[in-house]
């Protein structure tokens, strides 16, 4: 599987398709690094684990991709966890051996969500949904009867809707707990969008990389800081990359060039 580094973080280079064939054959666990996670991870140590042993890394931010044309190292498609999931269930609507769990969203948001989604694809693939509590990552005795209820659904996928980088670790820290799950996905406010509880940002402002405006204009209060001050440095550190790799690459045809110039004296 070929990988785009984007500051020191190793992102697959799949199209949907190609995600959605590998996890039905093998599983795993997605994560779907954005610009703001990509700056977490820099001062994160647990989220920079919790990244590597992540089984699949998959670009959802136009941003990102851009960068990655700039540092001349494209990735293919963007694909975010809101695009995702529906693309997900909508592959497996008749495939009995999936059903999936819900977590996250707050309380009867994602019973909406489950209604929804059944009522699209014509049977009951959300199998249960949880909203935890605010905090709920550090009660132990709550996260345990999460586990409870996911294991009496016999869910074999658990999407996680919970922000990173709480959806991240919850994910890393109880999926030994959960064997009979095959699929992990990290989803972000997707059981929101499928709930009709917030709106997406419309296609055009998402393929001209400016889903993050719809969001601010949508949260100023929630998401101004990570939009516009945790987010800023992205732009520096993308051009640092381009130089450094700029640099490195005229180094090795320097060392290669002379070689050549020796071998030809001899």
């Amino acid at each position: 599987m070929k990988t785009i580094n984007i500051l020191d973080v190793k992102i697959d280079n799949l199209s949907t398709q190609e995600l959605l064939k590998s996890l039905t054959r093998k599983g795993g666990v997605v994560v779907t690094p954005n610009v703001d996670h990509l700056m977490k991870l820099r001062k994160d140590a647990e989220l920079r684990e919790v990244y590597q042993e992540s089984d699949y890394r998959v670009c959802d931010s136009k941003i990102v991709q851009f960068a990655s044309h700039f540092l001349g190292t494209p990735i293919r498609e963007k694909i975010s966890g809101s695009d995702l999931f529906p693309a997900f269930y909508e592959y497996h609507k008749d495939n009995e051996d999936i059903t999936i769990f819900l977590l996250g969203a707050q309380e009867g948001v994602a019973k909406i969500a489950q209604e929804k989604i059944n009522q699209k694809v014509g049977r009951n693939i959300i199998v249960d949904c949880y909203s935890p509590t605010f905090g709920f990552e550090k009660n132990e005795e709550e996260c345990q009867e999460i586990i409870k209820k996911i294991k009496a659904s016999k869910a074999t996928v658990v999407a996680v809707g919970l922000g990173a980088p709480k959806q991240e670790k919850w994910i890393n820290y109880y999926k030994q707990q959960l064997p009979e799950v095959r699929i992990f996905l990290a989803i972000g406010a997707t059981i929101d969008f499928e709930a009709g509880y917030k709106n997406r940002s419309p296609q055009w402002m998402s393929e001209a990389g400016l889903e993050w405006l719809y969001r601010l204009l949508s949260e100023p209060q929630r998401l101004w800081k990570r939009y516009l001050v945790e987010s800023m440095p992205f732009f520096a550190l993308i051009l640092r990359q381009r130089i450094t790799s700029t640099i490195k690459r005229r180094s090795l045809f320097s060392r290669k060039f002379n070689f050549s110039k020796k071998e030809e004296i001899k």
